[in-house]
């Protein structure tokens, strides 16, 4: 059995023991996502997933999949993807709406999506607060057509989801971007579960007592991340 959290109370969730291992990492259900909420959650390496018709739910993996400085690599196939994206731009919080909009839309492979409406509104309150970030990918053309969105809590990014409207769209503007995280302070990425699509940049699998220390200590420090809003791709990126 899991707990059954209260909206109607101040945040709290369960040590992440009591997970389910089956499904892997299911922790709780109900409560709400308002920024209080989902402050609390990220705290503790915890994140809402359901389907908008369901209940919702709060999980926390094992393992859990992560990048940092030290595992990250931009693959040759990516790479060269950068070098062929000539006059291509990535900024970053530029069209938050947008791009949270855009990985809430259907998918062909896909039957539905978790973003639903009060998630849309949490995380935009968040970013008036400094707290979320969102990566745009914008062709010569000045079309919206790749991205990806999350949060920053000290030192840590917390990867929600992405979204491509042309072929590897996604890749190339994390390729572009999570460099500059790094450099700039961000000592860890989370990407919560292992994909093979984060895995060709350096995600790794980690237990998760040690993705909870590593996670403690990193929300502690403070960064200023000092990124360009705009980032010009040249043939030589």
């Amino acid at each position: 059995m899991i707990d059954w959290l209260d909206a109607a109370q101040p945040p709290f969730f369960p040590a992440s023991h009591q997970a389910l291992d089956e499904p892997n990492g299911l922790l709780a259900a109900g409560g709400c996502t308002s920024p209080l909420w989902l402050d609390q959650a990220y705290r503790q390496g915890i994140f809402p997933w359901n389907d908008p018709e369901e209940v919702r739910l709060w999980w926390t993996p094992a393992p859990r999949a992560v990048i940092t400085a030290e595992s990250f690599r931009i693959p040759r196939t990516v790479r060269k993807l950068i070098n062929r994206a000539k006059n291509y731009t990535v900024t970053l919080n530029q069209a938050f709406e947008r791009v949270i909009q855009a990985c809430a839309a259907p998918r062909a492979e896909e039957s539905g999506t978790w973003i639903d409406d009060d998630i849309i509104t949490s995380y935009q309150r968040m970013l008036r607060s400094g707290r979320a970030l969102s990566i745009e990918l914008w062709n010569p053309d000045g079309e919206l057509i790749g991205g990806c969105y999350g949060l920053l809590k000290g030192r840590v990014f917390f990867g929600e989801s992405m979204f491509s409207r042309e072929s590897n769209a996604s890749k190339i503007a994390f390729g572009v971007t999570a460099p500059l995280l790094l450099e700039h302070g961000i000592q860890m990425i989370d990407c919560q579960m292992h994909t093979e699509h984060l895995a060709q940049f350096g995600a790794q699998e980690i237990p998760r007592s040690q993705f909870e220390a590593q996670l403690q200590q990193a929300i502690q420090e403070k960064t200023q991340l000092q990124l360009p809003s705009a980032l010009l791709i040249s043939a030589s990126a």
